[in-house]
């Protein structure tokens, strides 16, 4: 009876313990009207020394006699991670919230928009192209996307 009040008891706190972790993965997307774009853009760069960081840890840790495969594993999955919590925070927050559809009749809002998406887009190809590699060029790039976006975003936007 003991084993079964324990098991309850986990899987109740398991239950709990996912639903409040998806209404905070879900909160962005009410119009709450609390937004922090600056943070966000600081996030993506945060996560991107993250996987840089990954990167070199991996990279160091291969060169070994013995490598240390559970290190190993931990620093991939730390990378994937992060590349995927830049993936996240351009698509959740980004492109489905903050950058707005402009009428191509409307010719320099139409043009900054395409150079939101498009740089957007880079930094989404990017992200996943760290996941696959651990070529530090692409942190050098995804950086540089980023970068691009900022500017274009904050442009007429309140940083």
């Amino acid at each position: 009876m003991k084993k079964i009040t324990n098991l309850l008891s986990a899987a109740f706190i398991v239950a709990i313990l996912t639903v409040s972790s998806f209404q905070a993965k879900a909160h962005c997307e009410i119009p709450c009207g609390i937004y922090g774009d600056s943070v966000r853009i600081a996030l993506l760069y945060e996560h991107i020394a993250t996987i840089e960081k990954s990167m070199n840890q991996i990279n160091e840790l291969s060169k070994s006699a013995n490598p240390d495969y559970n290190k190993l594993v931990r620093w991939v999955m730390n990378k994937e991670e992060h590349a995927k919590k830049i993936q996240d925070i351009v698509s959740q927050y980004f492109l489905h919230q903050r950058v707005k559809v402009k009428s191509a009749d409307d010719d320099a809002p139409y043009h900054k928009y395409i150079k939101q998406l498009s740089s957007l887009h880079e930094v989404l190809v990017f992200a996943m192209k760290s996941k696959q590699s651990t070529d530090l060029s692409i942190i050098d790039t995804l950086r540089e996307k980023v970068h691009v976006f900022e500017h274009a975003y904050f442009d007429n936007h309140k940083h």
